[in-house]
């Protein structure tokens, strides 16, 4: 049984459908804080994802000590290097998707698992989307549909809904564009006797 420290539903699911045992406990980290910490740092966006997953495992492990707890962050990049964050409200959440309109971006998602107190695994998953055009009418249409329910959603999109009508193509795996790089996390948890093999 490992910990997730998130409660998000899209980990969660993806966790539940593999047949993943686990319990999803918040990590009670201030990301808010934590993104301005690393700020001060310029990471990469890879790395930024990479950092703030690891904080979110090592912040919950301290609350379950004793447990293997898995820590997930994910990160999109604009071409230009700008990362955009979650919405604040719906009309950040049109400037977001203007922004990502006929374009490319980087979307990065990472695992951390920590067990006794320290990282023992990591991985981050990369895949590239291109947003095709779209009109103003197309986003607000969108926004009526799919808003506040892509309120926690870094890109303001869900793949596994209406969300990929936003796209032209994708390369990368449907698991990390969801938030997590679930087979490299199977492979590990396969290694450790934790999943049949």
């Amino acid at each position: 049984m490992i910990v997730l420290a998130s409660q998000s539903a899209a980990r969660r699911s993806m966790l539940d459908a593999a047949g993943i045992p686990h319990d999803a406990i918040p990590s009670g980290l201030d990301e808010d804080a934590a993104k301005a910490a690393l700020a001060a740092e310029a990471l990469k966006p890879r790395d930024l994802a990479d950092a703030l997953a690891e904080m979110k495992a090592l912040r919950c492990a301290t609350r379950v000590p004793g447990t293997i707890v898995l820590g997930s962050d994910s990160v999109v990049a604009l071409a230009d290097g700008t990362v955009l964050d979650k919405p604040l409200d719906r009309a950040d959440a049109a400037q977001h998707l203007r922004k990502l309109a006929g374009g490319r971006h980087d979307l990065f998602s990472a695992a951390v698992i920590v067990e006794g107190g320290r990282p023992v695994w990591r991985h981050v998953g990369h895949a590239k989307l291109t947003v095709r055009p779209m009109s103003d009418a197309f986003i607000e249409t969108y926004l009526d549909a799919e808003w506040p329910a892509i309120a926690g959603c870094v890109g303001c999109f869900r793949i596994e809904g209406a969300g990929v009508q936003l796209f032209d193509r994708i390369d990368g795996d449907h698991w990390t564009i969801l938030g997590l790089p679930l087979l490299e996390l199977m492979r590990f948890l396969r290694q450790r006797g934790m999943l049949p093999s």
